[in-house]
C-alpha cells in the first residue's frame, strides 16, 4: 500500500508506479501534507518577514519614478528586477500591474496599455524569499487629485480590507474573517463581481490553505501567515484592490502581525 497526493499525481507517474509495482494499492494522502504547513514556525516567519521587507522596498523605488507613457508591462518587469537586486530568489508569483480600466482586477496579466494621468493604478507583487513568499497589492491614482468616485471606491475598499485584517485572531472561523471584509462591499453593491476568497496562506506556496472564503471549513490558529485582499472592479473604469500579508497572532502579542507596511494612503503620484 502506498499513499500518494492524488492531486499531483499525473497520469504518467500512475502509470510508471503500476507498471514498476504491478500489484500495489495506491490510497490518496490528501491535504495531509499541506495541512502540517499550515502553521509556521519563527524561522519560515523570520523569511517571510524579509521577503516583505524586500517586496515593500521594491514597490517604494517605483513609486518615486516616473510612471506616466510607460506600460503595464514595462513597470512589471522593472518591479521583478527590483525584487531580484534587493536580495529575492525571484518574484514570488507573475507580478500584476493595471491601469485605467484595467485596474482592481485579480492577477491582471500585464499588457502595453500605457499609464494615463488620472487613472487608478493597481500593483500586486510579491518577493520569494529562501521559498517563502508573500504578497502586496495597492492602488494609486496617476498625476492628478483623485476623482470623487475614486476617493469613495478606495475608502470602501479600504474599509474592507481592515475589517479583515481586524478578524484575524486565533480560534476565528475562516468564513467569519472573509464575512468582515465580504460583507461591507456586498452591503454596497458590489456582491456579485468579488472574488471567491478574501485571503489566502502563504508560504512555500503562494496560494496555501486556509482559504478565506464564505464556505471555508475550519479556524485560525497563531503563527499562520494570510493575506487580506478585497478589490472592487467597476468594468470600462478601473478599481482598487488593497492586499497585505500578515501572521495571524493572539492579541496578548499585539494581535495580528503586518508584514507588508507600505503606506494604504490613496496617493496621487
Amino acid at each position: 500500500s502506498l499513499a500518494v497526493e492524488e492531486h499531483h499525481l499525473t497520469v504518467s507517474r500512475h502509470r510508471a508506479m503500476g507498471s514498476v509495482v504491478p500489484r500495489v494499492r495506491l490510497a490518496d494522502l490528501g491535504p495531509t501534507v499541506e495541512q502540517l504547513r499550515v502553521v509556521k514556525d519563527e524561522e519560515e516567519i523570520a523569511c517571510l518577514r524579509i521577503a516583505a521587507e524586500i517586496t515593500d522596498q521594491a514597490l517604494g523605488e517605483l513609486l518615486e519614478s516616473i510612471l506616466v507613457g510607460r506600460t503595464e508591462r514595462h513597470l512589471a518587469l522593472e518591479l521583478e528586477r527590483r525584487l531580484v537586486d534587493h536580495g529575492a530568489d525571484g518574484p514570488a508569483f507573475p507580478t500584476s500591474v493595471a491601469t485605467g480600466p484595467n485596474s482592481g482586477r485579480g492577477r491582471h496579466r500585464p499588457t502595453d496599455r500605457r499609464v494615463e494621468e488620472g487613472d487608478f493604478l493597481s500593483v500586486c507583487l510579491g518577493a520569494n524569499y529562501r521559498g517563502y513568499r508573500c504578497e502586496i497589492g495597492r492602488t494609486f491614482v496617476i498625476g492628478t487629485a483623485p476623482a470623487d468616485w475614486q476617493i469613495e471606491l478606495y475608502d470602501l475598499v479600504f474599509a474592507a480590507q481592515r475589517a479583515g485584517r481586524e478578524a484575524l485572531v486565533p480560534g476565528a472561523a475562516y468564513r467569519d474573517v472573509d464575512r468582515a471584509a465580504r460583507c461591507l462591499l456586498d452591503s454596497a453593491g458590489h456582491g456579485g463581481s468579488l472574488a471567491p476568497c478574501t485571503g489566502h496562506g502563504v508560504g512555500l506556496e503562494i496560494d496555501e490553505d486556509p482559504q478565506l472564503a464564505p464556505a471555508a471549513m475550519g479556524k485560525l490558529d497563531a503563527c499562520v501567515p494570510v493575506t487580506v485582499e478585497p478589490g472592487v472592479h467597476l468594468p470600462g473604469r478601473g478599481g482598487v484592490r488593497i492586499d497585505d500579508t500578515l501572521v495571524v497572532r493572539p492579541e496578548a502579542d499585539g494581535g495580528p502581525e503586518l508584514l507588508t507596511i507600505t503606506t494604504k494612503e490613496l496617493l496621487a503620484l
